[in-house]
């Protein structure tokens, strides 16, 4: 029932109107539009009260700050490639002859009241949007929110890292300073190694040979239309997605599978949520203003003639800057073609192998624990599930080693060793760090899980000591009163199907509950 219509049966039935203003105001509004009886559902559904369940909404409003400010960058952004005569405010690059593209760069940085405030914000909104994705993926992913019925957001949200990683690396294009084409010059090399079309994808690309004439007006479209459009719509059905699957939430008492229990998303969420916003916006502000970052104006105006030691590339293609340098120069000749492979594999079947990896891992796991039949919609503590934690870990891991060997002659310069004795280390690393990640979190995980049940059965000790009448002395101990999120309580049976310690599979004397009927 609206307020509106509870107003008047009040007033029929001879009862006090309401009397606050709010009420009055309630009343108002949902007399002309229907707002609680469309909405009110809506408005009274439940949202988890935990730290980790807000990482999606970091990245959403990352998003929206780079929104706000690429709209305003483009009001002054110059996506040409014409050659000009520079003769802006930095007064070493004068009478210098740069593209369009450069040149409006500076003239955002130098002449344009804040311009360079809010270029740097647009800067660092982009690598924290990645890489709040990327931390929210991780969160789904060690928790098990990815499992039925949630796989298609799991498939939404992993595409949305990889367009967030071609939107970053489209937008770290556009200025056409001697860094970011570099960059460039190796994306070209990427797909010259493709056997056979390698070269009609560059030509097609780069609409003739590298550089071109046409390369900034093509990112600039991709950067300001598609691929925004894109991340937009996604982000759109991964909401409602969200909305109409309910959240997942820490096990605890009065939650099961068929149930939400936490902050109804107005007036609470609402308001935690906007502060989140304004606590991103701020940050981000407090960064562009003090941390500089990709100052073009050093790099210079991009040479194809011309490249620097000591350039690194933002730290969400680090990982494939890494390879590149890891692997060995394997080289074949088939039929007068020659393969690439220290460049086809490590830039194209590697990440090809990575995302088909994410994309398929849900359906993998399902199917090998015997879950694909059943909703889950309880979140797993990551030391329960000691296979799927160790694997994340590995994968960190490996992401971690490729991260490092992007930087490693920054890195050899830094401590005075060799570059080739680190990358050989590195190459070690890359093969058997994985392997000793994995075990080593998989014994953690058994070993939390012993320590966690004997807490529950002796209690925790006090730091007491009591000597007994045989004169023999033993520590105190009290009962668990304090209890992390979804952590068991006594009695120690597990509920509903709540997985085996060791296996990771639902424990067979516990049936798992029946699928949601919508």
């Amino acid at each position: 029932m609206s307020a509106a219509r509870h107003h008047r049966n009040k007033e029929a039935s001879g009862s006090e109107p309401p009397s606050t203003p709010g009420e009055r105001f309630a009343d108002a509004v949902d007399a002309r539009l229907p707002t609680t009886d469309g909405g009110g559902r809506l408005l009274r559904k439940a949202f988890p009260d935990h730290w980790s369940f807000l990482l999606g909404e970091l990245a959403l409003y990352s998003l929206l700050v780079l929104v706000l400010t690429g709209v305003w960058l483009t009001l002054f952004f110059k996506p040409e490639m014409r050659e000009v005569t520079y003769g802006g405010g930095y007064v070493p690059l004068r009478g210098e002859r740069v593209s369009e593209a450069f040149d409006s760069t500076l003239h955002i940085s130098f002449d344009v009241r804040g311009g360079l405030l809010v270029r740097q914000m647009h800067h660092w909104a982009a690598l924290v949007f990645i890489g709040a994705i990327g931390v929210h993926l991780l969160r789904i992913f060690f928790t098990g929110a990815f499992r039925r019925p949630r796989e298609a957001n799991w498939l939404i949200g992993v595409t949305l890292f990889m367009l967030a990683l071609a939107e970053g690396f489209a937008g770290y294009s556009l200025p056409d300073d001697l860094l970011s084409g570099t960059g460039l010059r190796i994306a070209q090399g990427i797909m010259l190694s493709i056997p056979v079309a390698g070269t009609y994808v560059s030509m097609f690309v780069f609409g003739g040979e590298f550089p071109g004439h046409d390369m900034i007006s093509r990112l600039y479209g991709l950067h300001i239309l598609v691929l925004p459009g894109a991340l937009i719509a996604l982000v759109t059905v991964h909401l409602i997605l969200v909305v109409y699957l309910k959240h997942t939430q820490w096990r605890g008492p009065g939650r099961t599978n068929r149930n939400a229990v936490g902050k109804p998303f107005f007036p609470q969420f609402t308001a935690s949520s906007g502060g989140l916003f304004f606590m991103v916006f701020g940050v981000l502000a407090l960064l562009g203003g003090i941390a500089q970052i990709n100052p073009v104006w050093v790099y210079g105006p991009y040479r194809p003639d011309q490249v620097s030691t000591g350039s690194q590339p933002d730290w969400y293609v680090g990982f494939l800057e890494g390879a590149l340098r890891l692997v060995p120069p394997w080289e074949t000749n088939i039929a007068g073609h020659t393969i690439m492979w220290n460049v086809l594999l490590p830039a194209v079947v590697l990440p090809l192998l990575l995302f088909l990896v994410l994309y398929l891992y849900p359906f993998l796991e399902q199917r090998v624990t015997g879950e694909w039949h059943q909703e889950n919609h309880l979140c797993d503590r990551p030391r329960e599930r000691p296979v799927r934690t160790g694997l994340g870990v590995a994968g960190i891991t490996f992401f971690g080693v490729l991260l490092l060997a992007g930087g490693n002659d920054v890195v050899a310069q830094t401590f005075r060793i060799s570059v080739n004795a680190l990358t050989w280390i590195l190459r070690i690393s890359l093969v058997l760090a994985p392997v000793l990640a994995f075990a080593v979190t998989r014994q953690l995980c058994h070993a939390l899980l012993r320590a966690e049940q004997e807490a529950l059965e002796e209690g925790e000790e006090t730091g007491e000591v009591r000597q007994s009448v045989m004169g023999g002395y033993e520590s105190e101990h009290r009962p668990v009163e304090m209890f992390r999120p979804g952590a068991p309580r006594v009695p120690l049976s597990p509920p509903d199907g709540h997985p085996g310690r060791r296996t990771g599979t639902p424990s067979p004397e516990h049936p798992a509950p029946a699928p949601r009927r919508r």
